[in-house]
């Protein structure tokens, strides 16, 4: 670039981008919402990051050379440090069987792994990520499962297996079970692990499909309850032989997953229904049907806050299904009004739908993505480049339920970010799905009747963003005049894409945004040429008729105004094509050139023809204006001509020397009335050649037209196809691929064979001595600098890039815009590399919330200064008014975070009345961090429960009672999709109606002898005996099923009977029946021996359970402890996991040691801060001593972070432990420097709790 561009680039800023347009068939599912809040979606063989907030595009990801198949969000299930940051981290695959780990803040890649060359089917990251986080799991085709290093790029293990694999979903409450969509059937992976591959080919079973059951084969019945009558008579589909011929077998079976709401379940989607199984009985419980009229699915995504569908239909169309499952605290209601209904089954009621898409051929929805963090909107990807974003809004409803809608009425949640809510308490009641919509109540555990704070709501989805992109290729482009010293303080970068529907869409390249899109031609556009920086000209040729003629259509387009009118009147329709209009260097005058016509000379400030050449005019070939232009003569023409006019009005003296001072800068106003009505023009030139290839000059003022010299044809060029001219050179290229560089001053001439075809196009970069050239081949492009004649950079089909460039501009003097036949169009460097760029330098049009954009040590600054200010009484939003110690520039970029929270958040964190538990939810929410949001979600449902518990003990006065203040509303029941870590009565009553709904589905003997024996653990003899004794007389278990029968019966509790039963147990379970060993404990009330078999067995899940349903509290807890045990255990290392289960059982000192020792010196100090607030810490010297050592650590934590008043807070908190920190923080007071804690101190503190 010529240093004399300088001065002109440095008021623009234009970052390297691509705008995308359709989407590829192949790029179908390639899209994800992380817990980082952003989406990521595949365009052809480009990533684009979608913020979904602010609904602008912050990054493409450009590497891939084939179509992206498939892309996933690394998890952040995995306590955040300095050494775990932020980050935001994302897998793509494309067609060519690549996987690419990015790190998408700088876009870069961080890892390329490469094992086939197939498409990739499947890949996601595993959710378990204490022994590592960078695990990812990939199909590759047609039967192999890897196992990568998603960080080096390593393969761990890869196993083969006997059928092709299309898909897999990982157990969210077990990460050792997985289960493959084959085009066989399932098959259910339960050995699955990362240091070695899968030992056994996994247990299949093969489903037939629904259609085939005798359900469908009836007509339908006129009321709508009819086809959920008929659906309940669908009984199993799931066999482990495979399915006789005629049965269809699953080869419609659109998806697989299992249900993140509760455990063991599994969702099967067809197109007309989906199907809910429970895995225990490998049997249906639930169907979801369409009725005959209805939409066919496309996708359907479970939820985990509550049990609920969201289902993606062929039109578009995103609807919410929540169930108010088996558990109807409602069904006195159903007796009432449907009998039929008292026989249960999992409904899944249609609460809310969005409007559906106008389904076209090229327009057809893709797939559907839902927020991972709130579980509250939905991002729907649709064929022509639309990404929709719709979020549900709960409506309150004041009127009594409506019961004649057939559904039982939804009520919100008395619960905010897991405490219940204050009196004048600010809440956000959209925040997410389990703030919407409170629990599905439970019978025998829940009151009947909604609670005090609660309201029925609707559910509603709103349209709350809209993406759109380029309609589908060709394009023509053309980037409006560069930025000059006079147009420089109202000049907009602007880029005009005709496009092939007749539209013009003009886009701001300083955003990336379209700036307007307006409606031109009838046909597919040509060519535009600006003739100012708000007004252009544009061209469209419809399909010739036999003839050969055309309808042409030229207009003239204002932006500021959208005025739009033919600049050809009435002329266009039946004649030869237009193939190129060129506008002059002074913007006065239009050449049209036609295929096979003569060109027309146009004045553009008054649209009059000025000349039509003559019939025997030369074919032109290629054509260009002359830079070089006679504008003295035209001011001295001006001056006089407006002097004339000063005399001819007479005007005063003062306002005739304001006109002379004005003069300057009108002369350069071609549209000024006061030239046009004299016709004073300044004289320019044109070049063009004809088909010999033979130059000719013409010289155009006023409406002369003058033929000057003409250079003969040069032997060794072919045809020339186009031509560039700035200042004193001039370029030719030619359809052979040869380019002419002529130097006009020194009267030279050099020829350079490009061997690359026919130049298609060249064009001079803007800026004064900027000679720099563009030049466009059919497989390509090169920037070419022409004072050195050399090529400076090339972009090449198939070498480089997989897309084919359709037309080329330049933006500003360093930068290049292409169209490409991918429907894209990318501005890039000079050296036209990839487009990624780095986010943080990005100029976004809205400020975009992602504390992951921040370096990790902003970020958790961040996070720090958020979760807790002790140092005043207000609570800031405003970085500056605290004593942090950071450059200024790292300060201001976490205060555009800060700013660009929304203003429900930001009042809600200000809010006095927002508890610790509450700040410290809400922010792990606002970090999208699922390790916190688990951990504060038990936590705080915990501590709150064992504080009330221990209330009516304490009597202590009003004037001591603890800060946060607990309420006599009780605290609601955990979500049963915390499985086992749900209290006791309530786990107990979900597996009771879980058990009674698998009998009323039960359709074999097998499921039958399931059944029983669940119902034998859960200690409801009666009515295991009553299915016992139903097995027929010729059934192989007849006769063990009927003794069995009788020992349950009469099992007493005498101890003879009690000690030979153990003894028969114990024998079984040394035998290798477990299974039923335990059953026989469960019998004689020996649970606990139970439990402490299977624990032996390794059954720890099972042991779990079982110590749940039948246990009382004290021994339960011993069984749980020795699980948490295990699960710390360096083989199994799920210590995440052990300190949830620890939480459960109210062993706070424990997690707090345990917390401290793991090093989460942040987690652990406030942890224990709550359970102070709480009191339900003791106050000896363990837990004091604890406590010290867990705030010392995280004041130095703050100290190392930068944030010195909050170090000195927690240090004086600390009691003795801190004096040490608080001497060291009051010396660096003085010094101002900012020691950061070494691994060394953190790890002596940790040797002295010891």
């Amino acid at each position: 670039m010529a240093s004399t561009m300088i001065p002109y680039t440095v008021n623009i800023k234009l970052a390297a981008r691509t705008l995308t347009g359709t989407l590829h068939l192949q790029n179908k599912t390639a899209v994800d919402w992380g817990w980082q809040g952003l989406i990521a979606q595949g365009c052809h063989s480009s990533i684009l990051i979608i913020d979904p907030k602010t609904s602008q595009t912050i990054q493409v990801l450009e590497r891939h050379k084939a179509n992206v198949v498939k892309v996933k969000w690394s998890r952040e299930n995995y306590h955040h440090n300095l050494n775990s940051p932020y980050s935001l981290r994302l897998a793509s695959a494309d067609a060519a069987g690549k996987i690419i780990v990015w790190d998408v803040v700088s876009g870069m890649a961080h890892c390329e792994i490469q094992e086939h060359t197939k498409p990739i089917q499947d890949m996601d990251w595993l959710w378990a990520q204490d022994a590592s986080r960078d695990l990812l799991l990939a199909v590759h085709p047609p039967n192999y499962i890897v196992l990568w290093n998603g960080d080096t790029g390593t393969k761990l293990w890869k196993k083969s297996y006997a059928e092709n694999i299309l898909s897999f979903s990982f157990d969210p409450f077990e990460p050792s079970n997985l289960a493959l969509l084959t085009s066989e059937g399932i098959v259910f992976v339960t050995d699955f692990s990362h240091s070695k591959p899968p030992g056994s080919g996994g247990k299949k079973v093969y489903i037939a499909s629904p259609h085939s059951s005798p359900a469908h084969s009836k007509p339908a019945p006129v009321q709508p309850t009819g086809a959920k009558k008929a659906l309940n008579k669908v009984k199993v589909l799931i066999t482990n032989e495979k399915p006789t011929a005629e049965a269809v077998t699953l080869n419609d079976c659109l998806q697989l997953s299992y249900l993140p709401s509760k455990r063991n379940h599994m969702l099967l989607l067809y197109s007309r229904e989906i199907l809910i199984l429970d895995l225990e009985l490998s049997q249906t419980v639930g169907v979801v049907a369409i009725e005959r009229s209805g939409v066919p699915f496309i996708q359907v995504i479970p939820c985990a806050q509550r049990d609920a569908l969201y289902c993606l239909h062929e039109n578009g169309c995103v609807t919410l299904r929540v169930s108010l499952s088996a558990l109807r605290s409602f069904s006195m209601y159903f007796l009432l009004t449907d009998p039929e209904q008292s026989v249960q089954e999992l409904v899944y009621d249609l609460r809310s739908q969005c409007d559906g898409i106008r389904v076209t051929k090229t327009v057809r929805p893709y797939r559907v993505v839902i927020c991972p963090v709130n579980e509250n909107s939905a991002a729907l990807v649709v064929s022509d480049g639309r990404v929709m974003l719709w979020e549900l809004k709960a409506h309150a409803n004041k009127s009594t339920s409506n019961l004649s809608s057939g559904f039982p009425p939804l009520y919100s949640s008395v619960n905010f970010c897991g405490t219940p809510l204050r009196h004048n308490q600010k809440c956000i009641p959209d925040l997410s799905l389990n703030t919407m919509i409170g629990h599905s109540l439970i019978s025998g555990v829940d009151p009947p009747r909604p609670s005090a704070g609660q309201h029925e709501v609707h559910l509603k989805f709103l349209l709350t963003g809209l993406l759109s992109g380029l309609p589908l290729p060709p394009f023509s482009l053309r980037m409006c005049p560069p930025l000059t010293t006079k147009n420089i303080n109202h000049y907009q970068p602007l880029l005009a894409v005709g496009t092939s529907n007749g539209s013009v869409l003009v886009y701001n390249l300083t955003s990336g945004l379209l700036h307007k899109e307006l409606s031109v031609h009838s046909c597919e556009v040509r060519g535009i040429e600006w003739v100012s920086l708000t007004s252009f000209l544009s061209f469209a040729t419809s399909v010739p008729n036999n003839l050969g003629l055309v309808r042409n259509e030229l207009q003239h387009v204002d932006l500021r105004t959208g005025r739009c009118f033919a600049f050809r009147g009435e002329r266009g329709n039946d004649e030869p094509a237009i193939e190129m209009i060129k506008v002059s260097h002074l913007k006065q005058y239009l050449v049209v050139v036609f295929r096979d016509k003569p060109l027309e000379l146009w004045d553009v400030r008054t649209g009059t023809l000025l000349r039509e050449m003559a019939k025997n005019f030369p074919t032109v070939t290629a054509l260009e204006w002359s830079p070089s232009h006679n504008l003295k003569s035209l001011k001295k023409k001006q001056l006089a001509a407006r002097e004339a006019m000063a005399r001819q009005t007479t005007l005063a003296d003062a306002e005739q020397s304001s006109v002379e001072s004005s003069v300057i800068s009108l002369l350069q106003d071609a549209e000024s009335k006061s030239e046009t009505c004299h016709g004073i023009s300044a004289r320019e030139h044109f070049v063009f050649t004809d088909t010999d290839g033979q130059v000719y000059h013409i010289t155009v003022e006023g409406n002369t037209v003058k033929d000057g010299a003409r250079i003969p044809p040069d032997g060794s060029m072919g045809s020339i196809a186009c031509i560039a001219w700035k200042g004193d050179t001039l370029v030719l290229g030619d359809i052979d691929g040869n380019l002419n560089f002529w130097d006009l001053k020194a009267r030279l001439s050099r020829g350079v064979p490009t061997h690359r075809g026919w130049v298609k196009k060249i064009r001079f970069a803007p800026g004064k001595g900027n000679q720099k050239l563009l030049v466009m081949y059919t497989d390509g492009a090169e920037v070419w600098d022409t004072k050195e004649v050399q090529m400076v950079s090339s972009i090449r089909v198939g070498r480089n890039v997989s897309y084919r460039i359709l037309d080329i501009d330049w933006c500003t003097s360093d930068k290049v815009v292409l169209a490409s036949d991918d429907g894209c169009v990318r501005v890039l460097e000079m050296a036209m590399k990839s487009a990624s760029y780095r986010m943080d330098e990005q100029d976004l049009t809205d400020p975009v919330w992602c504390p992951y954009l921040l370096l990790p040590r902003a970020a958790l600054t961040l996070k720090a200064f958020l979760l807790l200010q002790p140092w005043s009484d207000t609570f800031t939003m405003d970085i500056f008014q605290i004593d942090y110690i950071e450059k200024e520039e790292i300060k201001g970029l976490i205060q555009e975070q800060l700013n660009s929270l929304s203003n429900d958040i930001k009042s809600v964190l200000q809010d006095p009345n927002l508890n610790l538990l509450q700040r410290c939810l809400l922010v792990s929410r606002l970090f999208g961090d699922e390790s916190d949001i688990q951990f504060w979600t038990v936590a705080a449902h915990y501590i709150q429960l064992f504080a009330q518990n221990r209330q009516p003990i304490r009597s202590t006065p009003e004037a001591q009672a603890p800060a946060e203040d607990l309420q006599s509303i009780p605290v609601n029941h955990l979500d049963i999709c915390h499985d086992t870590l749900c209290e006791g009565a309530f786990f107990q009553r979900f597996q009771l109606e879980r058990v009674h709904l698998q009998e009323v589905k039960r359709s074999s003997y097998e499921h039958t002898k399931k059944c029983a024996d669940q119902l034998l653990l859960l200690g409801q003899t009666d009515r295991a005996v009553q299915l016992l004794l139903e097995t027929s007389a010729d059934n192989p278990s007849y006769y063990c099923d009927s003794l069995k029968a009788c020992l349950v019966t009469t099992i007493t509790s005498s101890g003879p009977s009690q000690s030979t039963i153990k003894l028969v147990a114990t024998n079984m379970i040394a035998n290798g029946k477990l299974a039923e060993g335990v059953q026989l404990l469960c019998l004689i009330d020996k649970a606990v021996d139970a439990c402490r078999y299977l624990q032996t067995y390794g059954e720890w899940n099972r042991a779990a359970w079982l110590a749940k349903v039948r246990l009382s509290p004290t021994e339960s807890s011993d069984v749980l402890k020795r699980w948490a045990e295990h699960l710390c255990s360096p083989q199994v290392n799920q210590k995440s996991k052990a300190i949830l289960v620890l939480l459960s059982l109210g062993c706070f000192h424990k997690v707090g040691e345990m917390l401290h020792s793991m090093r989460y010196f942040d987690r652990a100090a406030l942890f224990i801060k709550a359970c102070l607030r709480y009191e339900v810490m003791e106050a000896n010297d363990d837990d004091s001593r604890v406590t010290c050592v867990a705030f010392v650590n995280y004041a130095k934590l703050l100290r190392s972070i930068g944030l010195k008043q909050g170090a000195v807070l927690w240090a004086s908190q600390a009691e003795e432990a801190g004096k040490d920190l608080l001497d060291e923080l009051s010396k660096t007071e003085g010094s101002g420097s900012d020691p950061s804690p070494n691994e060394e101190e953190a790890n002596i503190t940790l040797v002295n709790m010891d």
